[in-house]
Parts: structure tokens; C-alpha cells; sequence
């Protein structure tokens, strides 16, 4: 039997949760009433009575397991400090870390430390003693702490593939390339690869990521999940190498795509559920040197479609407003790909969206179903292209029209002109700020007269993420800050903030984004400066000192609410340049 590093007598009294909580009490970690409602929950669960006060909120790992690993006489660690050796991960297979809920932090001789919530379970000790093969030695951290753990060093679904290589490697079929469509299918719809392609898209869920990126190089295969526009390498065991191909095959299964097909690229969509929320996911498949590569695009279930949520400033709210209420007229929302220019648009939508009025939208591909609205999906297949639709949709008596994208001169011209004839039109184009759309739809051989005439509003936006509320700190800016950001005549002594990194937001500062604007109002003096020709940079003067607020501008206020830094502002604006 593993003998516990404490008194037998405490052991036996500390095995009673009431004598247990008594002593938390006592060291004014919970009260009477918080323990007794621990008790009733603990009854029912039979977890440690430790982990049952924390998840019922009543108090924090932090606060309870110092007071308890003292009273225990073992070490207290916290995991996410440590840095563990391979050599030491490898000693307990994934499937007992799991399991059990512990994770190995030292191996010293023949005996290994195993962090552990519940130290008097020595039953499981035994247990553990007889299947590694090694003294145990126990030490104290906290459930999360543990979970995070697994996951950091053992890789998504670690689990999952570790079974699945020891089933494989047991009757020697462990795949090395498979080639055959047959057996590719039969390995996509193996128990333990559908459990994997669910992980990999619950961590998604659980990440906030927007996108999965699966990967295949010449000796691996790497996954990695973009969230809050940045990319992350994603944790995952080394034998996933092994099953790339059956993965990919899953997905393609899931998206109705063809699996004999690997020399083509391939898109499709996926509906799944999890974690009680409805994913769209979208899905695209390349080929690539070492086997195929595959992104996936997570919709998110939540889905802000109130303008007052998307981070515009009460003047920016009244600016929209005013010019989404019109009876015609066009409204362009410009920015790069991922900027929110589709979340914008359909804020804007759902904001005078009503049973009087008929909206109809062409889009590649409809992201999110609005209810009272006719969506049709873009199909250049079959000749439904943008222009296309848009021809059609006139012809079905709409009072408003959105179109995905303007890439071309044809899609351009029937835009401005269902405007010019008593439509409210809202599209999107891909340039750097407001002014810039003008200049690209007159390099796309529109009139200036038309463009004059049609355009109503231009909103050029970007996201940026927002600071970490678990570790914001407050922060000087020198002059120099200041200047490089292209505001000199502010003050250094304004007060901003920062993230320190932590945890929740993966040590990076941010946790979370949020838009700034451009919004271009078309006054009187832009239409005659359109009309001139003017450049992109004259009509942005222009706007300026008409009051409109740039991309830096807008960035800066969000600034001064302490909602992101100066670098984040600058990271996305990078191309603006100083402004004037």
C-alpha cells in the first residue's frame, strides 16, 4: 500500500468531509452555511468535498488548497509554473492522466510525484503504484490547474489517438499512407477518429477560435486555431501524423465532399452540435506537397446583431443610423477579410428589418440565417454570380438589398443603379479606409457621376482585441509612444491600461475584440470632389476636417476607455501612416 506522507490519525479525521470543512472554516476560507450546502451537493456527487465547494463558487482553489496541503503535510503546486520534463509526461499514459485527473510533475529514482486534487484516495494510489510501476508520491493542485495541464502537454484528443495507435499497432494495421478510398471511409467512421474530429472542434468552442487551420508537413502534422485574429499552435500528440488522411476523410464525410478526390481543393459546410450550441462550420479542403490541408471556419453561435454592441461610439451609432433610414441610396463597409464587415452588415440589416419592409441579400456564402429576410447563396458553377442575383432580386420588388462583396465592374454598376432607382443597397469592398472605395470604383470604370450621385456612406473598419480583464493594469505612455501613434499633442500623463498576460487570455494581454470605424458621410463638397476626381488622400482631408474621425482616431478613443492598447491600434492601422 502507498503510504501517505502524514499522521494516521489526520488521515483518518481528514477523510470525513465535515471535519474537513470544519477546518476551512476554522482558517476562514468558507462559512457554516457555504459548507452545508457543499455537503448536500458532495452527498449527491460524491466528489472530494474540496472540489465541490470550488465548483459550486463557494470558494477558490487557491484559497482552500495552501491551508489543506499544510494541514496535509504534502507540496502544494501549482502546474502552470512548472516546467515539466517529456521524460516525466511519458511515464503515465495519457489515458490514466485523463482518467484519474492527475498529472506527473517529478520522477526522482523509481518514485514520480503525481499532482492530484484528492490526496486521500488511496485507493486510487494503489492502483496507480501497480499499473506505472513506480513509487507515487502525491501532491496537491487544483482541478483546473490539472486539466490545463493535460491538455498542454499531452495535446487535444490525446487520449483518443493513443488508443487508437495501441488497437492499431496490436493487429498491425497502423496506417503509413493509405491510399485506398475504401479503406480510408472505414477508418473516417472508426468510433475513435469521430471522437477526435469532436474534441478538435469542442477545444475550438471552448478557445473562442474562429478558425482551424490541420496542416500536413514532411514528419508531422500541425494544427493550430486563430483566435482573436491571431494564430495559436494548438497542443496535439505527435502520433496524429499517423492519421492525418482518416482525419481529413472525417471532415469531408461530415461536409459531404468527396474522399476519393485529394487533387482537388473542395469547400463545404458543416452543421454540428455541440456544447448545447448549433456550430455552421465552413469548410475548405487544398492539396499541398505532403497530403491535403484543411481550414475550417467556426461560426459563432453568438452572434451580435445590435449596432450598440459592435463597439461604435454614440456618434458613430447616430451617423449609421441616420443613413440606413434612407430611401436609397448605397452604403459600402470596407475593410481586409476578418475585419467584421459581414457582422456589421447585418447589424445594419436587422436595425430596419420589419414586416414592412422587403430585404433580400445575394451572399457567398449566407453565414447567419435573419429571419424575415430572402438570403440566396452565391453558385458560379451554375452562373449565379453576384451581378447575376442582383438582376434577379430586382425583379422580386425589394426595398432594400445586400450584397456580399463588389469585386468586379458589372456587380458595381447594377449596385449603383438598383441605388439610382429606389433601392437602399448595402455591399462590401476590400480597401484600406473610406476614401480609398471611391477611388476603387472608379478604377473599375464607374462614372464619376454615378458614384457621386449613389453613394450615401462609406465605413471602413478593423477589430481590435480587447485588454485582458483578469490581468489589466494601469500604464504611462511616453511622448515618444505618443508620436510614433501619430498624436503628438496629447498628453503622456493620460491614464491607460495594459494586460500583464495571464492564463485566461494565453499570456498574450488581450482577451476578446472589438471594431473601430471610419465612417465617410457624403456631404455636398465629397460628391463635387468625386466628381473632380479628386484622390483618395484629398477626400480624406476633406472628410477630416468635415469631422469625420479615422481609423487611428477611433482606435485612440477606445484607448482612453481603457479598452485596448496603442500597439493593437497600431497593428491594425499599420498602413495608415502618420496622420496629418
Amino acid at each position: 500500500m502507498v503510504r501517505l506522507p502524514i499522521a494516521a490519525a489526520i488521515t483518518m479525521e481528514l477523510k470525513d468531509s465535515l471535519l474537513i470543512g470544519q477546518l476551512l472554516i476554522e482558517a476562514g476560507i468558507v462559512s457554516a452555511l457555504d459548507l452545508e450546502k457543499g455537503l448536500k451537493e458532495q452527498k449527491r456527487t460524491g466528489e472530494f468535498i474540496c472540489t465541490t465547494l470550488v465548483g459550486l463558487g463557494l470558494s477558490k482553489e487557491d484559497a482552500i488548497m495552501p491551508i489543506l496541503a499544510k494541514h496535509l503535510n504534502i507540496p502544494y503546486v501549482k502546474i502552470k509554473d512548472l516546467n515539466i520534463q517529456p521524460e516525466v509526461i511519458s511515464k503515465v499514459p495519457a489515458k490514466f492522466a485523463i482518467h484519474y485527473k492527475l498529472m506527473p510533475v517529478r520522477m526522482e529514482g523509481n518514485e514520480i510525484t503525481l499532482a492530484v486534487t484528492d490526496p486521500l484516495d488511496v485507493h486510487t494510489f494503489d492502483d496507480l503504484k501497480l499499473l506505472l510501476g513506480f513509487e507515487v508520491k502525491p501532491a496537491l493542485a487544483g482541478e483546473k490547474d490539472i486539466l490545463e495541464a493535460i491538455h498542454r502537454y499531452y495535446g487535444v484528443g490525446a487520449e483518443t489517438l493513443e488508443r487508437i495507435v495501441s488497437e492499431k499497432a496490436a493487429d498491425r494495421t497502423l496506417p503509413t499512407g493509405i491510399e485506398k478510398t475504401e479503406d480510408l471511409e472505414t477508418l473516417a467512421e472508426d468510433a475513435s477518429i469521430i471522437k477526435f474530429v469532436n474534441q478538435l472542434l469542442a477545444q475550438a468552442l471552448s478557445e473562442r477560435a474562429s478558425d482551424i487551420h490541420i496542416e500536413p508537413f514532411e514528419d508531422e502534422l500541425r494544427v493550430r486555431m486563430r483566435v482573436d485574429g491571431i494564430l495559436y499552435d494548438t497542443p496535439i500528440p505527435p502520433t496524429i501524423k499517423y492519421f492525418h488522411q482518416a482525419i481529413v476523410s472525417r471532415i469531408k464525410i461530415m461536409a459531404n465532399l468527396n474522399i476519393a478526390e485529394r487533387r482537388l481543393p473542395q469547400d463545404g459546410r458543416i452543421k454540428v452540435k455541440l456544447q448545447d450550441s448549433e456550430l455552421d462550420l465552413r469548410v475548405s479542403v487544398i492539396p499541398s506537397s505532403f497530403g491535403e490541408s484543411v481550414h475550417v471556419r467556426l461560426l459563432s453561435p453568438v452572434f451580435f446583431l445590435d449596432l450598440e454592441k459592435l463597439g461604435l461610439l454614440e456618434d458613430g451609432i447616430k451617423k449609421i443610423e441616420q443613413v440606413i433610414k434612407k430611401p436609397h441610396g448605397i452604403i459600402f463597409v470596407t475593410g481586409p477579410t476578418g475585419a467584421g464587415k459581414s457582422t456589421t452588415l447585418y447589424a445594419a440589416l436587422s436595425k430596419i428589418n420589419s414586416s414592412h419592409v422587403k430585404i433580400i441579400t445575394v451572399e457567398d456564402p449566407v453565414e447567419y440565417q435573419l429571419r424575415g429576410v430572402m438570403q440566396i447563396q452565391m453558385l458560379p458553377k451554375i452562373g449565379l454570380s453576384f451581378a447575376a442575383g442582383l438582376r434577379s432580386i430586382l425583379r422580386h420588388d425589394p426595398d432594400v438589398i445586400m450584397v456580399g462583396e463588389v469585386r468586379d465592374y458589372e456587380t458595381a454598376e447594377v449596385a449603383i443603379r438598383a441605388s439610382l432607382t429606389g433601392h437602399l443597397v448595402f455591399s462590401t469592398l476590400h480597401t484600406n479606409d473610406a476614401a480609398g472605395a471611391i477611388t476603387r470604383l472608379l478604377d473599375m470604370g464607374v462614372e464619376p457621376y454615378l458614384v457621386s450621385s449613389s453613394l450615401e456612406c462609406l465605413i471602413a473598419q478593423r477589430l481590435v482585441r480587447l485588454i485582458c480583464p483578469e490581468c489589466k493594469v494601469p500604464v504611462v505612455l511616453s511622448q515618444k509612444a505618443l508620436k510614433d501613434f501619430g498624436l503628438p499633442e496629447k498628453s503622456a500623463a493620460v491614464q491607460l491600461f495594459a494586460g500583464r498576460g495571464c492564463p485566461a487570455c494565453k499570456f498574450s494581454g488581450y482577451r476578446g475584440r472589438t471594431g473601430i470605424y471610419e465612417i465617410l458621410l457624403m456631404h455636398n463638397t465629397v460628391r463635387e470632389m468625386v466628381l473632380q476626381k479628386a484622390s483618395a488622400q484629398q477626400i480624406k482631408r476633406k472628410a477630416i476636417e468635415l469631422g469625420m474621425r479615422t481609423l487611428r482616431d477611433d482606435g485612440w478613443q477606445k484607448v482612453l476607455k481603457g479598452l485596448t492598447t496603442i500597439e493593437e491600434v497600431m497593428r491594425v492601422t499599420q498602413q495608415e501612416g502618420v496622420l496629418e
